[in-house]
């Protein structure tokens, strides 16, 4: 059974402050300048919670204690303002970032989809650049195979396929990346924001496909400002708002309390 665990969990930066070895706190400055940057990070809108140790070094907690339990089936939505620990979280739950506290546990295979066409070679051909997104998609020389056929019909890009895609158009490269990354069947899908679907003649046919890319994802986990697409994905929503967890739930009762202004700035 699919799941994903997060026990308090929180995610610190270090910030080793400048300050310590500048002019300004060599002849003095340095208690004006921490007043100055105290006054700062009161003021700050956006992005985790800052603080300042007592060695001088900054510390930025973008995730502040965040607890929740995802079981398979379930959609999940990421709300919450700019900077708000949205893709934070999204890397965590990826594996990319380790929590500093607490425990997070996952149960399955994550397959995170932050940008479609990372690790494709502008030299490489079409056909050679199916073959590199499938291995580092983690896909088996038997799935690459079958991924080459079905994105071959799918793009309709047709000889452009044994050229390089540097002589792509930015809708080619679009349709290419599109049509490896949802050639794929995950047991837990990431994304940061919705996959992009090229031109206006290509939305109708890569809707159809991503629809079902997301019927066949064990567990879904995405980050997006658009409360619209989180509807029609999501059956469950999170709130987040300085690197704290402010509400998850049902995604109705969680964008209903997004759009009347919990979460967002200040």
């Amino acid at each position: 059974m699919l799941s994903i665990s997060a026990d308090k969990i929180n995610v610190e930066f270090p910030i080793y402050d400048s300050y310590m070895r500048s002019l300004r706190h060599q002849f003095g400055l340095g208690k004006v300048a921490r007043s100055l940057n105290k006054m700062l990070y009161k003021a700050h809108s956006v992005g985790g919670n800052i603080s300042t140790e007592s060695s001088g070094r900054t510390k930025i907690t973008a995730l502040n204690g965040v607890s929740f339990e995802v079981k398979e089936g379930d959609r999940v939505g990421i709300l919450g303002h700019n900077g708000s620990g949205k893709t934070t979280l999204l890397r965590t739950i990826a594996g990319i970032y380790e929590p500093t506290d607490g425990l997070l546990s996952v149960k399955g295979r994550i397959t995170p989809l932050f940008d479609i066409q990372f690790g494709m070679e502008s030299d490489a051909t079409g056909l050679e650049n199916i073959e590199l997104r499938g291995r580092m998609l983690d896909l088996s020389p038997e799935q690459i195979e079958e991924a080459i056929e079905e994105v071959i019909e799918f793009t309709e890009l047709g000889n452009y396929l044994h050229m390089p895609i540097r002589t792509y158009s930015t809708g080619m490269m679009v349709r290419l990346a599109f049509g490896v990354s949802t050639a794929i069947k995950p047991e837990i899908l990431v994304l940061d924001e919705m996959i992009g679907a090229g031109d206006e003649a290509f939305f109708e046919r890569a809707q159809e496909r991503l629809s079902l890319f997301i019927e066949n994802t064990g567990i879904l986990i995405i980050a997006s400002h658009s409360t619209a697409m989180l509807r029609q994905w999501c059956n469950k929503g999170m709130l987040l708002q300085h690197g704290n967890l402010l509400a998850y739930g049902p995604i109705e009762e969680v964008i209903g309390r997004y759009e009347n202004g919990e979460g967002t700035m200040g």
